[in-house]
C-alpha cells in the first residue's frame, strides 16, 4: 500500500478536519491510491489532492468510500458516522468557495440535467411504440366492424344468423373504446415527456453557458489578484467616486451561491452574500451601497417575497432593486406576485449567466450614476 501525501498546507481548519476523516477512511480499505483510482475510473492526482486536502471531492466520492469500506469489513457504517463526515463536509464546501469547485458543481448538474434529457428520450420511444400498436390493433377492430356492417347492410334479412355468427360484436366495441381511451391517456402522457425532455435540454443549455463562463474566468483569477496591489497605487479612477458598490447574494443554497459568486466574480463589485431571510437584512444593516440584490424565492423560515417586503419597508432599502431568482418557472403567477413584491425583474433557475451579468451591470452602472449626482449636488455646499 503506498503512503499518502501529508496535509496541504495553510489549510482552513475546516477543510483540515474533513481531509483527516476522509484519510480515516481511505486507510480503511488498505489499498494504494493508484488502484483505487483504477477501480473507481477516477485520476490517482485527484483523488490524492482530495485526501491532502487541496480539493473538496463530491459527496458522491465520499459515499463511494463508506461503501468500499463497508464491502471490506463486512459491517455497514452507521448513520452517526455517515452524518458527521457529512456535516464535515458541507463545513469544508462553505469554507472553500474555488471557481473550480463552482464549475464542478455545474458538471453535476449538467450530468443530472442531461441524464433527464436521454431517459425522456428512451420514454418517449417506449410510448411511441405503444402507442402506435394500439393504434394498428384500433385499425384492425375498424376493419372488423366495417366488414360487420357492410354485411348487415346488404344482407338484412340474415341479420339474425350473422348476430348469431357474430356474437362479440358488443365485445369487439367495447375492446375498442377502452383502446380509443388509453391511446388518449398514453398521448397525454407522451406529451408531458416530450416536455419534460425541451426542459431538460434547455437547462443543459444553460449549464453549458455557465460552465464556459466559469473556464473563462478560471485563467484571469490569479492576475487579477496578482495586479490589484499595482491598481490601488496607480490612478483608478472608478474609486475615486467612492467605494466598490455591493452586490447582496441570497440563497439558502450553498452550490448555487457559489454558482453566482463564479458568474460574477470578474465583475468590479464587491459580493455579499446570504444563507437566509434574516441574514440578509442583518447585511443591509451591517452595509451600505448595495446597487442590486439578488434574492432567492424558495427559502426556509422566510421566503424571498417576504424578504423584499421587509426590505421595502425600510427607508434607507426601499430604493435598491430586487431580481428574484426562482427555480418555480416563469409562471405569470409567481412573476406576478415577485413583482407586487417590489421586485424589479424575476428570473428562473437555471439562469442564464450572460443575462444576469448584464442586468447586474445595468444596475450597478445607474447605482453609480446616482451616487455621481448625489456628490457633484454636494460640492458646493462643502
Amino acid at each position: 500500500m503506498s503512503v499518502l501525501h501529508p496535509l496541504g498546507e495553510n489549510l482552513p481548519e475546516e477543510c483540515r478536519a474533513f481531509a483527516v476523516e476522509l484519510r480515516k477512511l481511505f486507510l480503511g480499505l488498505e489499498v494504494s491510491v493508484r488502484r483505487y483510482a483504477v477501480r473507481r475510473h477516477r485520476d490517482p492526482s485527484t483523488i490524492s489532492r482530495f485526501l491532502n486536502g487541496t480539493r473538496i471531492p463530491p459527496w458522491e466520492f465520499v459515499f463511494d468510500l463508506f461503501t468500499d469500506l463497508a464491502e471490506r469489513r463486512g459491517v455497514a457504517p452507521t448513520p452517526a458516522a455517515i452524518e458527521l463526515v457529512r456535516e464535515l463536509h458541507r463545513a469544508a464546501v462553505r469554507t472553500s468557495r474555488s471557481p473550480g469547485h463552482a464549475m464542478e458543481i455545474l458538471q453535476i448538474q449538467l450530468a443530472d440535467a442531461d441524464r433527464d434529457a436521454r431517459v425522456s428520450m428512451a420514454h418517449q420511444d417506449v410510448l411511441g411504440e405503444a402507442l402506435l400498436d394500439l393504434k394498428h390493433r384500433i385499425a384492425d377492430l375498424e376493419v372488423r366492424l366495417n366488414q360487420a356492417e357492410a354485411a348487415w347492410a346488404t344482407e338484412r334479412a340474415r341479420a339474425d344468423a350473422l348476430e348469431r355468427d357474430i356474437p362479440d360484436r358488443e365485445e369487439l366495441i367495447k375492446e375498442r373504446d377502452l383502446l380509443q381511451q388509453e391511446v388518449r391517456r398514453l398521448t397525454e402522457e407522451l406529451d408531458e415527456v416530450r416536455l419534460r425532455g425541451r426542459l431538460a435540454e434547455e437547462r443543459c443549455l444553460v449549464l453549458e453557458r455557465q460552465l464556459a463562463m466559469v473556464e473563462s474566468q478560471r485563467p484571469a483569477a490569479v492576475p487579477q489578484q496578482e495586479e490589484e496591489p499595482m491598481g490601488r497605487e496607480g490612478p483608478a479612477p472608478q474609486r475615486a467616486m467612492g467605494p466598490r458598490p455591493k452586490i447582496l447574494v441570497v440563497d439558502d443554497q450553498q452550490n448555487n451561491l457559489l454558482a453566482m459568486e463564479a458568474v460574477l466574480a470578474t465583475l468590479d463589485q464587491e459580493l455579499v452574500t446570504a444563507t437566509s431571510g434574516q441574514e440578509a437584512l442583518k447585511a443591509l444593516l451591517d452595509h451600505d451601497d448595495f446597487a442590486v440584490i439578488l434574492l432567492d424565492v424558495q427559502m426556509p423560515e422566510m421566503d424571498g417575497y417576504e424578504t423584499a417586503a421587509h426590505i421595502k419597508r425600510r427607508p434607507r432599502n426601499r430604493d435598491i432593486p430586487i431580481i428574484f431568482l426562482t427555480a418555480m418557472g416563469s409562471d405569470p403567477e409567481h412573476s406576478s406576485r415577485g413583482y407586487a413584491a417590489g421586485a424589479v425583474d424575476y428570473m428562473a433557475k437555471p439562469f442564464d449567466p450572460w443575462a444576469l451579468r448584464a442586468k447586474v451591470s445595468v444596475f450597478t452602472e445607474i447605482f453609480l450614476e446616482r451616487r455621481q449626482r448625489r456628490s457633484q449636488g454636494e460640492d458646493p455646499a462643502d
